[in-house]
């Protein structure tokens, strides 16, 4: 078997009664769901061989999972791949990879027949390369947020990446420029996000809605903008975008949200870093992802100046 395909573990002498599944589920971290998937394409091994789950292990053991693809379920079908679309790999190991998305991309197909999307340009690039690597999205970025995105290679990387996130161990930031000037330098937004009952997408703030927490500091002020870095507690759909709505001050170019267009197409908000402690080396990872093209051109045509307000 290929080392990097596989995790393996040593059983210490306190472990030792254990059960091969309670070694894989307590120092594997592995799900339930998961654990069933493995048994089935046996992706376990004890000593390098098949177990029984209930076996019993000494210590010295060595007990093993899959971390790897054997066969990757395929997210779009081979026909839908393109090889030509453009996506930037920021960081990429065994495991994990953290593409910058563009703006104008899903992230995924919604519907059959979509095509173009992040997955079928990954797809494309692991078909390249051949291999075992699948595509499992750790997170999201709407359509027209450029930046730094989480995927996983494989089903057991995807897991304990959404753990990570799951417990706030992903620190995402963005950066965006909205209407107006921002009362005070920086600030946190704590309001409930829910559905707009008139629209079939938009969200709004509602008191019966999720929790949602955005923090935000300002970067930049010209006459009629201000940058701002912001970063999540919570990763509601459309986030960013509603809570600065209802401060009064919502992305550029945001149109659905009452933005004004400024010269720009599409909301003016890129997710420009994202580090977390990697869930299986413990590395500590840390992204930036450049600025795109045309929140440059905004932010140039605005003047910006590092001036703040005082507080």
């Amino acid at each position: 078997m290929s080392r990097k395909d596989w995790l393996e573990y040593v059983v210490t002498d306190d472990e030792a009664g254990m059960s091969v599944e309670q070694i894989v589920r307590q120092k594997l971290n592995v799900s339930g769901r998961m654990l069933q998937r493995l048994t089935r394409s046996k992706g376990i091994l004890l000593n390098r061989k098949t177990p029984f789950l209930k076996r019993e292990v000494k210590a010295g053991d060595k007990v093993a999972v899959r971390v790897a693809e054997n066969k990757p379920e395929a997210s779009v079908a081979p026909a839908e791949v393109s090889v030509s679309l453009p996506v930037d790999i920021l960081y990429e190991d065994d495991h994990l990879l953290i593409a910058n998305k563009p703006a104008g991309m899903m992230v995924h197909p919604l519907k059959p027949g979509q095509k173009d999307t992040l997955v079928h340009a990954l797809t494309a690039l692991f078909q390249q390369r051949g291999g075992h690597a699948g595509v499992h999205p750790v997170h999201r970025l709407d359509k027209d947020t450029s930046g730094a995105i989480l995927i996983a290679k494989s089903s057991y990387g995807h897991q304990l990446a959404d753990r990570l996130l799951r417990e706030g161990g992903i620190h995402r930031e963005y950066l965006a420029v909205v209407e107006g000037h921002l009362a005070s330098d920086k600030g946190t937004i704590q309001a409930p996000i829910g559905r707009d009952p008139h629209h079939p997408t938009k969200r709004r703030v509602t008191r019966n809605g999720d929790d949602a927490i955005t923090h935000y500091e300002v970067e930049q002020r010209s006459k009629e903008h201000t940058q701002v870095r912001v970063w999540l507690e919570t990763g509601r759909t459309h986030q960013i975008r509603v809570h600065f709505h209802h401060l009064g001050h919502p992305l550029v170019g945001d149109t659905m949200y009452e933005g004004s267009r400024a010269g720009m197409r599409r909301q003016a908000l890129h997710a420009s870093r994202l580090s977390f402690s990697h869930p299986l080396t413990g590395e500590e990872v840390q992204v930036s992802a450049p600025l795109p093209s045309d929140m440059k051109r905004l932010i140039e045509k605005t003047d910006m100046t590092l001036e703040k307000s005082q507080d």
